[in-house]
This record gives structure tokens, sequence and C-alpha cells, in this order.
């Protein structure tokens, strides 16, 4: 390649790649995103470049990366341009997208992010971090011993967390007389936005109980010694549900999209044509006008929330476990298996009367439309990539739509295929499963579970501890019965056998 893409080389693309339709040089922050990961750059970076080139100059996005500078290292040498592939069977689209003004790497430089959420033009924050990053005990409360809260608490000029970063920031923010700015979480968390201010009240009580054990003079350092009630009161948290399915970005893609271009791209984002976020409408301080591309903004979120959740990442759980498990690298081919595809359908079928019905919900077109983004050949979606982070993922995508079954007197028979799948998959892994091959934040704890040897239902029992599921529900036995039942069929015959103990298909 010639080059590498950048402002100074956009007048080289081809003219059927689509590029920025604004001076990017007149374009002022208005957003610091926590995050900047491929989906935040399909998804809601996506939407806001439409609205600069809509004339929205002040709602330029500063990317932020808790962890680690691969995108930054990536992107700042184009000046923060990317390509997006939108991809499907019938082709590929490509578009350079430029919302994205500036990427600054927390470990690197805590204090450049802090004076970014500080900077008075910062009106929102958005939050695509996983649902890990929330640091959520297994009651749900904020783990106040992890060590990175605990750091935080210690260091509030130098945080590690979202938490430590939000806090510390507001406070600042407050004792300068500039208005909070609206924090939007569009990560896969139930009640996303109530959630996410939940936790941010419970980190600011213990930042405020630590302050006043330091006496008046350590808070007004620290900024402010009541700030677990201005983030109560004072601080706006919308819930949103976000829909875009994004594959890891493959050297393939790369190579690819720099054939095309004519220009390297160091990290372009692949993606599908549909697309959807949906966001209670509550800024104070402002917004981008999104409706005008797209966005539902609406008074309750709750609905489309629990619709996503429970039948597109809930049905994206079960494809990757059990594709993983039957040998399907993409959720394409896993989705191809007669029994798996046999298996959504029944999951959906449970699934869907645990969703309000008063709420206007189509599910019969939302899930004919699931059922041909999972068949799109085109994204190469990795069953590996979508089983990562399962025990954080499962509660919200599973687990509540089987507890509210067997309140209703009704059975999770394959909804609890899939918590079965998942630990079956956990335990494959380093026997018929690489080493490795997915990740979990309890993997450690897993692993000696494991190593015991327990009997199935005693061993799924202790999951069920170490993951928080279904803590203090009385349907909790119930459900671990179904679920150690499936284990059963995976131990002795693999997913044929725990298939053909629900009648499903072979393929």
């Amino acid at each position: 390649m010639s080059g590498r893409l950048s402002n100074a080389t956009l007048a080289e693309l081809p003219p059927e790649v689509v590029v920025p339709r604004y001076d990017r040089k007149s374009v002022a922050p208005g957003i610091v995103h926590l995050g900047v990961g491929a989906f935040h750059r399909a998804h809601q970076a996506a939407y806001v470049d439409a609205c600069l080139a809509d004339g929205e100059s002040d709602w330029g996005i500063v990317g932020v990366s808790l962890r680690s500078p691969d995108t930054r290292d990536a992107l700042k040498p184009q000046d923060g341009l990317y390509t997006l592939a939108i991809r499907d069977s019938a082709g590929e689209r490509l578009q350079v997208v430029g919302s994205i003004q500036s990427l600054l790497v927390a470990p690197e430089d805590p204090g450049a992010v802090l004076a970014a959420l500080t900077d008075p033009r910062i009106r929102i924050v958005t939050l695509t971090i996983t649902e890990k990053a929330y640091l959520r005990a297994a009651d749900g409360t904020l783990d106040s011993a992890h060590p990175d809260i605990v750091h935080d608490l210690a260091n509030p000029g130098s945080p590690k967390t979202a938490h430590g970063f939000l806090a510390e920031a507001l406070a600042r923010r407050r004792v300068a007389g500039i208005p909070p700015f609206t924090v939007l979480c569009c990560d896969n968390l139930p009640a996303n936005g109530a959630t996410l201010h939940r936790l941010l009240i419970e980190y600011a009580k213990l930042r405020d109980l630590r302050l006043a054990r330091q006496g008046d003079a350590g808070a007004a350092r620290q900024g402010d010694a009541d700030l677990a009630r201005h983030v109560a009161d004072d601080v706006a948290f919308p819930s949103s549900m976000v829909d875009r399915i994004v594959p890891a970005t493959t050297d393939t893609d790369r190579a690819r999209i720099a054939g095309e271009l004519g220009l390297d791209d160091a990290w372009p984002v692949m993606t599908e044509p549909f697309r959807q976020w949906v966001i209670e409408d509550r800024f104070p301080a402002g917004r981008p006008a999104w409706e005008k591309f797209g966005v539902a903004m609406v008074e309750d979120v709750g609905p489309f929330e629990d619709m996503k959740l429970r039948l597109l990442n809930g049905a994206h759980s079960g494809i990757a476990y059990l594709g993983l498990l039957s040998g399907h690298a993409t959720v394409d081919r896993a989705f191809a298996d007669p029994s798996i595809r046999q298996f959504v359908d029944w999951l959906w079928a449970e699934a869907i009367p645990t969703l309000p019905q008063d709420a206007g919900l189509d599910t019969s077109a939302y899930t004919a439309e699931l059922a041909e983004r999972f068949s799109n050949t085109a994204l190469a979606h990795r069953t590996a990539q979508i089983a990562n982070d399962g025990s954080q993922k499962l509660p919200q995508r599973i687990v509540a739509s089987a507890l509210a079954r067997l309140e209703a007197g009704l059975l999770p028979e394959y909804l609890s295929l899939v918590v079965a799948a998942w630990i079956a998959a956990c335990a494959a892994r380093g026997k018929t499963l690489p080493e490795g091959h997915f990740t979990d934040p309890l993997d450690a704890a897993l692993g000696d579970l494991f190593g015991r040897n327990l009997p199935t239902a005693e061993m799924t029992a202790a999951v069920f501890d170490l993951a928080g599921f279904a803590k203090g529900h009385p349907e909790r036995r119930k459900l671990i019965e179904f679920v150690a039942t499936h284990l059963v069929h995976f131990k002795q015959g693999g997913p044929a056998l725990a298939f053909a103990a629900l009648d499903l298909e072979s393929e």
C-alpha cells in the first residue's frame, strides 16, 4: 500500500467509499466514551457521525480505553479515522467514520481522562465496558472488595475503574460549578441506566465515608464530601438498548479492506446492516438529534431491553456454547445445524411468554429478523467470541427467563440447557476444546471446582453458588435440577444426547 488512512489521504479513497461529509477541524467534543472498542465504533460512533454530517458539530467523541492502548495505537496515526465494513451475503459497503476526535488510554494518563471528563463542553458520557467491568458482587451490589475499587477509593485522583473516573469527574465538576454530564450506559445489563446509577451511588457513599474519616480538610482537597447525594439527585442515568452484531476483526479482514481502500487501515470494524438503538429520553444537558437517524427515543426502554437480552443475546449464548460443543466455529455454521436451529426456536418459545405482554412487542417479526441475521455467512462471527464472560452474561440473558417460567408454573427445558452448555463448554477447555478458547472471570474458581470431580448435582449447585445464579430465589433448586439433568446428558453422550433428550433432530 502507498499510505495509511488519515485526514490527509481521505481524498485518495475510491468514490464508492463513504467518507465524512463535514469539516472535522470544526468539530468540538461533546461526548466522552469509556470503552472505545469495536462495538462502540460500529454503533454509537456511527450514529454520532451522522449527526456531525447533519451540522451538529459540537458532539465529537473523546474515546477512552480503560485498559489497553491497542485502539489508540491503531487509530491515532489515522487521526481517529477507521473503516466500517457493513457486510451481508449480498456484498460489502465501506464507510469511513470520523466522529472520534481524540483517543486516551486511562492507565497511561488518568489525569488526561479526568480533564476530558471535567471539560464543560462534555455533556454526555457513554459506556461500553462489558458486563464484567461493572464489578458487581454475586448479589448484584458493588464488589467493594475488588482490588481496583479499593485502589480508586484510596487514590481518587488516579482511578482505574469507570466508577472511579465518573465519581471523581462529577465531584470536580460540582466544585467548579460545571453542571453534571449525563451518563448513558450502552452495555447489556438489565435496566442498565438504573443499574449503573445504583452502583455509582454505592461507590460514592464509600468515597464519602473515606473522605469523612480524613476530616474536612481532606474532603475539601478531594472536592466533594457529599457526592453520593449529588449522584443520586442531580445526575441523569438514562437506560438504553443497543443492537448490532460486531465480529472481531481478523488480519484477513484488514488485508481485504486495505485492498479495497488502496490504503492501510490498522483496525477496521466489521458489522452487519442491521442496527438498533433505543434510549430513554432524559438528557438535562442536551443531546444530539439521534432520532433523525433511526434511534428510538422513548420513555421506557425496559420492554425493548428485555426482548433483546432474552431473544437475541440469550439465543446467541445458546448458539455459542452448543456450537462450540458441536464443533462449529461461527454462528452461521452453528445456526445451520438442524439441532441447534430447532433448539433456538424452542428457546424463543420459552422466552417470549416472559416478556411484557402489553408493550406492543412484535416478537414474531423480531425473531424472524434474528434468524436472518444469525444466518449471515459474511460476518463469520466466532462462537468463541460470544462465549466469553458467560457467568456475567447468563443471569440477564437466560436465568431471568428460566426463573420467570418456573414462577409461572412453566418448564425451562431449553433455557436451562444453555446454562448446562456453558458449564460443559467451560469444563471442556483443555480437553475437547483448546485451553483458553474463551475466558470467564470465574475461570480460576471453576477450574478448582471441576478438579474436585463432584457428583453432577453437587457440582451444578456449586457453580450456581460461584456465579450467584438465582441467589435467594425460591425456584433456584428447581432450576439447578434442570441444569444438572442436562449436564448428565452432556457428560454421557455430548450434545447429541442432550439434543436427543429434547427430541431435537440431529445433523
